[in-house]
């Protein structure tokens, strides 16, 4: 691909000389000499923002990369893009990673950009950017912002976010009180960074090294530490070396490139938010990512990471015992080794220079030796869920996996944040609790709901199986089954289950049943009141209009690339 730096893509006036000659008028007002101006283009798209905790150490990241880019030979320029803050957005961030890909893929084909760095990290982010990038095709390379530290408390590591989980259902059994709790609130999160467990980001930005777009290594060193800014600056001159191939997002993210990143979801137990955003990356470069493939990979996959909320460690522990490319090893020809990456080198040819340091905290184990053998994802599928369900097996009660229960029923979210904890609530601990209405269309936007929270009433109890159309955190735990796809309000099944009706959960079966009679569900269905109306205007509008579900990777339906059919 010839490099054309301030010539790439101009503003049309019907004279290309006039534009590129005003261009370079204008951006000499930064400052820059004709010579940098002459250079290949990277831009560096900068997810910072002050409504993003996960982000705040980013301005620094983004000046190690322009010292990589200038290294290299380029001219760095950074630009912004939408940032989601996944606790500060109403109402989930899942309702803008799609107005996000649509930003990102639009500004990096408007602006004379040879190449391009993806910074980001917090859970819809990465996603959101590789997506836009997957679309838009220019070699570019992903910088995740890294996880942040673990922090004590009374003599216990904890961090966020699967102890904020576990601490929150300790105070709403009454095991620990207001002041405790606040206490508590003030140490979860010491510091920048990302969610220092095994949830949605540090899952991402591990499948995102996987998929061959990050650095090796790049997904694991946390947030402060020094070696994120080398890897960083390492970040920038080899998005320069791609540029010099000419090596675009699609000749790297292949199928097989999406069978290890795959693989590696499930050696980490990984969170079932990837499941989609993954199956939506593959979308935009029309390869179709088949439930049944994920099931197949997962069961023969072990988990070898002692990761929370599986295991026990935190990310830190990760990066300290080798991280990705450590994991690449233990699990040696079950990886595609010969997929290309952002290194312009293969899998293999990379490990063979990565000298892992393990560390003291033995987190990654052998094939031999795992920490979950059976797989960390199931997929279902029965009459409940046509087109599919997820239940992450690693993170569940290993007895509640296979049986029947007792359907207790709330509508909506608004209906179980009114009702799970009334005293004359009728449940029992071996019921199943299930949500309607979350899902991408219902809720809208298929908030992390999946984790219902436990009725106060239910004292004691730990874990019971739940059933929606929502998500649920990477750092969640529980006997939880999500993605229920089609969703309640587009006519699903789900939607016509009552409390009191018996569901069925086999996940020896993979299946996922309401035992229920057809004659009784078509009445059901018969007297079903009409979905409320669309959204009048804006992007809610459009959200509306062209969400896929859950087994399409909750995409738009514009948006996503149909498969190539073959000859």
């Amino acid at each position: 691909m010839a490099k054309k730096g301030l010539g790439n893509r101009l503003t049309q006036y019907g004279d290309e000389e006039f534009a590129l000659y005003l261009r370079r008028s204008f951006a000499s007002s930064m400052g820059f000499s004709r010579e940098a101006l002459g250079k290949p283009i990277i831009g560096i798209l900068n997810t910072y923002s002050e409504l993003n905790n996960c982000h705040r150490h980013l301005p620094e990241l983004v000046q190690a990369v322009k010292r990589g880019v200038w290294q290299a030979g380029g001219l760095p320029l950074e630009f912004p893009t939408i940032s989601l803050g996944e606790v500060f957005l109403s109402p989930t961030s899942m309702m803008y990673r799609n107005l996000m890909s649509m930003d990102v893929e639009t500004m990096i084909k408007a602006q004379p950009l040879d190449g391009v760095v993806l910074v980001g990290g917090c859970d819809k982010t990465l996603p959101a950017m590789l997506m836009g990038a997957a679309s838009a095709d220019l070699p570019c390379i992903v910088l995740a912002a890294g996880p942040m530290l673990a922090n004590q408390y009374q003599g216990e590591r904890v961090g966020a976010c699967t102890d904020c989980r576990r601490f929150w259902g300790m105070f709403r059994r009454g095991e620990i009180d207001d002041d405790e709790i606040g206490v508590i609130e003030s140490r979860l999160a010491p510091t920048a960074g990302t969610c220092g467990v095994m949830g949605t980001a540090s899952t991402m930005a591990c499948a995102i090294e996987a998929l061959g777009m990050m650095v090796p290594g790049g997904a694991a060193a946390p947030a402060v530490y020094a070696e994120r800014l080398r890897i960083a600056e390492e970040t920038g001159v080899l998005a320069m070396g791609l540029v010099d191939a000419g090596l675009s997002p699609s000749k790297i993210m292949t199928t097989l490139a999406f069978e290890n990143s795959l693989r590696i979801l499930s050696a980490i137990g990984g969170s079932t938010n990837a499941i989609i955003h993954l199956t939506a990356v593959a979308g935009r470069l029309g390869i179709n990512l088949e439930l049944e493939h994920l099931d197949r990979i997962s069961s023969e996959t072990p988990v070898l990471v002692d990761l929370k909320p599986t295991g026990e460690g935190y990310m830190e522990d990760f990066f300290q015992d080798g991280g990705v490319p450590a994991l690449m090893q233990a699990l040696g020809d079950r990886l595609d080794q010969g997929c290309l990456t952002v290194t312009r080198r293969s899998i293999r040819e990379n490990l063979e220079t990565v000298r892992p340091n393990r560390g003291v905290r033995k987190i990654i184990h052998s094939i031999q030796d795992p920490v979950y053998s059976s797989g960390a994802l199931a997929v279902l599928r029965g009459n409940l869920a046509p087109d599919g369900a997820i239940l992450k097996c690693s993170a569940a009660t290993p007895s509640l996996l296979n049986g029947r229960g007792r359907a207790v029923v709330f509508s909506s979210l608004g209906d179980l944040a009114e009702r799970v904890d009334d005293p004359e609530l009728d449940v029992r601990p071996e019921d199943f609790l299930v949500l309607q209405n979350a899902g991408p269309v219902g809720a809208p936007g298929m908030p992390e709901a999946g984790y219902l929270p436990i009725p106060k009433k239910l004292k004691g109890v730990k874990d019971m199986v739940r059933i929606s159309d929502a998500r649920m955190s990477g750092t969640a735990f529980g006997t939880i089954v999500l993605h229920v796809s089609p969703e309640s309000a587009v006519g699903g099944l789900l939607g016509l289950v009552r409390s009191g009706d018996l569901i069925e959960l086999s996940v020896d079966k993979r299946s996922l049943n309401l035992l229920v009679e057809d004659d009784e569900l078509a009445a059901r269905k018969a007297s079903q009141e009409p979905r409320s109306p669309q959204p009048k205007r804006g992007y809610e509008r459009l959200y509306h209009r062209s969400i896929q579900q859950a087994h399409l990777g909750a995409d738009f339906d514009f948006l996503r690339k149909e498969p190539e059919e073959e000859p």
